[in-house]
């Protein structure tokens, strides 16, 4: 009897879950279409305060505070939301900051394709100040991107060897 009530605890939630993603009836994809617009709703919402609080640090403070504040704030954060989260901030931060002398010595240039300097230059830089997770490297990234202008570096492509070895071809 146990095995039953057991069987039909797991079967029936699983069966309408079946269901519902399948025939998906007018009243679910309100449900869904109404939930999708409150979440969206809500991180714009958040997206937008931490651009103020972000705009707002900005105008008293230099550069480097922006920078400082992202990273202290960040430190021991986990998890891709707070990461951008903290990026919004330090983006908007910078927008507004008084200039700091030096802020950007020593920061290469930012590209879109990472190169093994830049991978190196972020991960010391983090260990440096002592910050754990993984998103600090996005938020030097964000360093980058603001020292180089707000662009990516744009360099050649090397010539492939292939080209190289090709024999131009004749007329016969």
């Amino acid at each position: 009897m146990l095995k039953k009530i057991i069987w039909t605890l797991v079967l029936v939630p699983v069966l309408l879950g079946l269901f519902l993603w399948q025939v998906q009836p007018a009243w679910w994809v309100a449900a869904k279409a109404e939930w999708l617009a409150d979440f969206n709703s809500e991180r714009a919402e958040l997206a937008a305060s931490w651009r103020n609080d972000g705009l707002t640090f900005g105008r008293q403070q230099d550069q480097a505070a922006c920078l400082t504040r992202a990273l202290t704030d960040f430190d021991g954060c986990t998890g891709y939301q707070c990461t951008v989260n903290h990026g919004r901030f330090l983006r908007a931060c910078l927008e507004t900051a008084a200039p700091s002398e030096a802020f950007c010595d020593g920061v290469p240039a930012f590209r879109n394709e990472l190169t093994e300097d830049d991978k190196s230059w972020a991960k010391y830089s983090c260990w440096e100040r002592n910050i754990r997770g993984e998103g600090c490297r996005m938020l030097m990234r964000q360093q980058q991107l603001f020292c180089s202008g707000g662009s990516a570096v744009t360099e050649p492509e090397p010539e492939s060897d292939d080209a190289a070895a090709k024999p131009a071809s004749t007329q016969g």
